[in-house]
């Protein structure tokens, strides 16, 4: 009679219907950032939603990415020392209540501060779901259950658009937050009836001190940034003061994490050349692409005059790229190495970021579709090859380390990527637009400058047909320097991978199954 497998090799009995709970969890605070891009130009409506300007859409998607990668490698601490359970619970029902909070906020303000409670619960969240998977799969299934865990991502990215567009087509904006609700609550209920709960019998310490220098640090330099934006100077005192005040404060954070024993991001582990040029490449490629997606859906709702929904259907050649590309990139790193592959992935994304410059208003939609697909098939080949040089690069009891290090440079790069890149557009646009806005009147000059939406809102107020246009070119300007600059950082990210990066395995057939697991595919 065959024996059975030891408790350890067995994984839990439910392991599977476990799986699908995490994999909910995970895809409510994906989809949540895939919708809100589509939302943006909703929101920025004065009459249809809240008349947000550029600067406060920007907080509105940083308040929650900036305090989501603060607390994320804290929330994983607490969920090995308390329960990994309750504290996912307790992330899910905290997102709940702030997902309720921005459908019903009644103004840009409220809506930030909901986001930064949404963000809050994400990073309860996140952490856990991997240390669940780890805790209730024995290691000979664990690769696979981490590859369906990860293609929750691009099943979020594929669905979130048009889901987003979907609801904007025929609900109020608020509804694109409201739909997390429901999700929430069958992901509890789920996690009650089927999560057993675990813990860390040796958890890591508590670093209170460098997550309010790191919070601190990055909220006031994007202060700075946006302010800088929104008024068209760079070289004002109320600019210049948080861009210098927030440096210093990193500085400072970099400086006491290198002290401690037990930091919220361990700065010694950068020493290593592979990791660094890993996590490099992983925040040049999402500082590139987050402010893309930022504007690309004013290009596309607001220039184009596409609805919400078909806005959201030009996303899908992006998510088949990510779903087509993903699953077959830890065979091409076994077969040429981190270097190359990693490499080659920033060079696609820098390809279709170039097309960006030469769009116009006529510019053919299926033409912006390719663009989307090489990006998405770029990206694609980035992160596995990325994960695959951390984990050569750490010791096996410093892996989480490294999860953290990646999907907290992964955050504060979309953060640093919607406000820098944001703010480029906001400084062309009105720059470009000095001479019209004169023409409107004092008490809505301000907010006609400070957004496409808000010129164009001026134009409807006044009967001011003759913005319209200018407005239009203005915004594609703005768009097409951003975009150069896109271009030149995913540049950069390749050159970092082709220098750094590990090469080709020594024995690639060998080497395929580690490194298939090591990329979670």
């Amino acid at each position: 009679m065959q024996q059975a497998p030891p408790p350890e090799q067995a994984g839990h009995p439910r392991r599977w219907p476990i799986l699908g709970v995490l994999v909910v969890s995970l895809l409510v605070v994906v989809l949540d950032n895939t919708v809100l891009n589509v939302a943006v130009k909703t929101i920025a409506d004065p009459h249809e939603g809240l008349g947000a300007t550029q600067g406060q859409l920007e907080w509105a998607i940083n308040s929650y990415t900036l305090v989501f990668a603060g607390l994320l490698f804290t929330f994983g601490v607490l969920g090995d020392r308390y329960g990994r359970k309750r504290t996912i619970m307790l992330g899910m029902v905290i997102f709940g209540v702030a997902s309720l909070a921005s459908a019903y906020a009644q103004t840009p303000d409220q809506l930030i501060w909901a986001r930064a409670l949404m963000g809050l619960g994400g990073a309860a969240l996140m952490p856990q779901t991997l240390s669940i998977i780890t805790n209730v799969f024995p290691p000979a299934e664990r690769a696979k259950a981490i590859g369906i865990w990860a293609g929750a991502v691009g099943l979020a990215v594929a669905i979130g658009p048009m889901t987003g567009g979907l609801l904007l087509d025929h609900f109020w904006w608020g509804s694109v937050f409201l739909i997390n609700v429901p999700i929430i609550i069958g992901g509890l209920i789920g996690m009650v009836l089927l999560v057993p709960e675990s813990k860390n019998p040796s958890p890591g310490g508590l670093d209170p001190v460098g997550v309010v220098l790191s919070i601190v640090g990055l909220v006031v330099l994007s202060w700075g940034i946006i302010e800088g934006g929104q008024k068209g100077s760079w070289l004002e005192p109320t600019v210049l003061a948080p861009i210098i005040g927030g440096i210093a404060v990193l500085a400072a954070f970099v400086w006491y994490e290198g002290r401690i024993d037990h930091p919220a991001f361990d700065v010694k582990l950068f020493r290593d050349p592979r990791l660094s040029a890993a996590v490099g490449s992983i925040t040049l490629t999402f500082f590139a692409a987050s402010g893309l997606f930022f504007f690309s859906s004013f290009y596309m709702q607001s220039v184009r005059g596409l609805s919400p929904f078909e806005a959201g259907a030009m996303m899908l050649p992006f998510a088949a790229a990510q779903l087509l590309f993903s699953p077959l990139s830890a065979r091409m790193v076994a077969r040429f190495g981190a270097k190359r592959v990693s490499s080659v992935g920033l060079l696609a994304v820098a390809g279709a970021l170039l097309f960006w410059p030469f769009f116009t208003a006529s510019t053919p939609l299926w033409v912006v579709g390719i663009a989307f697909f090489i990006q998405g098939s770029g990206m694609a080949n980035v992160m596995p090859p990325a994960t695959v040089s951390m984990m050569q690069a750490l010791p096996q009891e410093k892996a989480g380390a490294g999860s953290a290090l990646s999907n907290t440079a992964r955050q504060v790069a979309v953060a640093m990527g919607v406000a820098i890149l944001g703010s480029i557009v906001s400084s062309v646009y009105r720059g470009d637009l000095k001479e019209q806005l004169a023409t409107v009147p004092e008490p809505m000059r301000h907010a006609a400058g400070e957004s496409l939406e808000g010129t164009l809102a001026a134009a409807r107020a006044t009967g001011n047909t003759g913005l319209v246009q200018p407005a239009y070119d203005a915004f594609i300007n703005g768009m097409h320097v951003a975009a150069w600059i896109s271009v030149t950082v995913a540049l950069i990210g390749a050159a970092a991978a082709l220098r750094f990066m590990p090469g080709k395995p020594a024995n690639a057939k060998t080497a395929e199954p580690e490194i298939r697991e090591k990329a979670g595919v």
